[in-house]
């Protein structure tokens, strides 16, 4: 049971992003970051501790992360931090466990819509290929590093379903 700074993971650690639907307040991210932490603290994987870390990004991502090279999150062990996630939803009346919504720069600000209503956004010329987007299908740590967490639309699954 080893949690670690989010910056000291391997570029290949295992990451799950949870993009709350607003950026959270400041009560709200105490709590999220309370809950994570605890979590995180004591998860194993078939009664073997593993290495974690976790960052919160923008007031509105959390990322979990884990470095699978000692031990590998199994399964239920991933059900059983979704099952952490959704409880905090349900608790702070937030959705953190949704991943069909696209977020995107809107300005200085990050929007959320529904896949429909961003493809009328595309079509209406209000988006473009150039509008950046966050990735969270993106699933290691390094990706983030390597700036494929948040880029341009048309360099990620949103540019060849949108686009």
């Amino acid at each position: 049971m080893s949690c670690v700074p989010f910056e000291q993971l391997p570029e290949d650690a295992r990451l799950w992003v949870f993009a709350a639907e607003r950026p959270l307040d400041e009560r709200e991210r105490e709590r999220v970051l309370a809950v994570v932490d605890g979590f995180i603290s004591q998860w194993s994987a078939h009664n073997r501790p593993l290495t974690t870390a976790r960052d919160l990004r923008y007031d509105q991502f959390v990322f979990v992360a884990v470095d699978e090279r000692a031990a590998g999150a199994s399964g239920c062990s991933v059900d059983a931090l979704v099952r952490q996630m959704k409880g905090l939803q349900t608790e702070l009346g937030v959705e953190l466990v949704n991943h069909a919504p696209v977020l995107y720069r809107d300005g200085d600000a990050i929007a959320r819509v529904a896949r429909e209503q961003f493809a009328e956004l595309a079509e209406g010329g209000q988006v473009t290929g150039s509008t950046v987007v966050f990735d969270n299908t993106v699933t290691t740590v390094g990706a983030v590093r390597e700036g494929r967490w948040e880029l341009a639309a048309s360099d990620t699954w949103h540019g060849r379903a949108f686009f």
